[in-house]
């Protein structure tokens, strides 16, 4: 037997991790007395963007000359 916490949603049951069983396998489900926060949709998809919202456009132009700026700073301009 294997335990896997999750939280109803008020529609369906959703698991907060990945559950290792086969389709049609056996299942029980117990209620607990505590609550959790809901994981919002936009946290279930991919990593790729997910900081994009701290990105400071004002920088982009410095960040397309960081490296040679700093290879300037370190070694000169020969």
């Amino acid at each position: 037997m294997l335990a896997v916490h999750g939280y109803y949603d008020g529609v369906a049951i959703k698991p907060l991790e990945k559950i290792p069983a086969k389709p049609n396998q056996r299942v029980i489900i117990t209620i607990m007395d505590e609550f959790v926060e809901p994981i919002k949709e936009t946290q279930k998809k991919g990593m790729r963007g997910i900081l994009a919202e701290y990105a400071d456009p004002n920088l982009a132009q410095k960040e397309k000359s960081a490296w040679e700026q700093a290879m300037i700073e370190k070694y000169g301009n020969s």
